[in-house]
């Protein structure tokens, strides 16, 4: 089966009947249109500039036990991830050593792959891009991703649970991705932000119009 892509990174297809959306290949982002349809809850705003911003690697920022959010603030309103530090330690504390740098504001959710994921944290805006470093946690065996499973996105060459910045929600409720992708959480409020993001979708899975990032911080206790 031609595999589906996401972002520059790829997936396996879920479906036969998702070939069509999944398959195209990525590029820059879509640019604005008075014409598209509008969702409603998604502010017009102007594709911010790429980010130049790298690092070397993540210093430890999360304390073994204690409970993390990720509060996500976008141009088509906001969601909260419930992150899973337990199963995933390195994975959640590169993400949130990233959000506490603030590295994610202003970047953009690139990808929007109706009824599939949502896909964004690229500095580059086209899915090409890293935050100058990768970890490497191997997902459980037993991972299954369905909808608002927040997880970490690779290059198919990659190995398991290898990733730098870019990371995706799922939309599907069911899906038979290969637990290749390190997961580091699930939404637990504001999936409708999330859904209004994936209905931007076009079948070159570029949004509409640009999604902006305002912010991610990190809620600790």
């Amino acid at each position: 089966m031609r595999p589906a892509r996401i972002a520059g990174y790829s997936l396996p297809a879920v479906s036969l009947a998702l070939l069509a959306v999944l398959a195209a290949p990525a590029g820059p982002l879509a640019a604005t249109s008075a014409k598209a349809p509008r969702v409603a809850g998604c502010k017009r705003v102007a594709s911010p500039p790429t980010s130049d911003r790298r690092f070397q690697g993540p210093k430890q920022v999360v304390t073994p036990g204690e409970t993390l959010t990720a509060v996500v603030k976008t141009s088509c309103g906001g969601f909260r991830i419930a992150l899973d530090a337990e199963r995933a330690p390195t994975t959640v504390n590169s993400f949130a050593f990233l959000a506490d740098k603030g590295f994610y504001d202003r970047l953009t959710f690139h990808r929007a792959a109706r009824g599939f994921v949502i896909q964004g944290g690229d500095p580059n805006g086209n899915g090409t891009g890293n935050p100058g470093y990768h970890v490497d946690e191997k997902p459980p065996s037993d991972l299954v991703y369905t909808k608002g499973t927040v997880a970490m996105a690779k290059a198919v060459a990659e190995p398991p649970g290898r990733s730098g910045s870019q990371f995706f929600v799922m939309l599907a409720t069911h899906t038979s991705l290969p637990p290749e992708y390190a997961p580091i959480g699930r939404v637990v409020a504001g999936m409708e932000a999330v859904q209004r993001i994936g209905r931007l979708g076009t079948r070159s899975e570029q949004p509409r119009h640009p999604v902006v990032i305002w912010s991610i911080s990190i809620v600790r206790g």
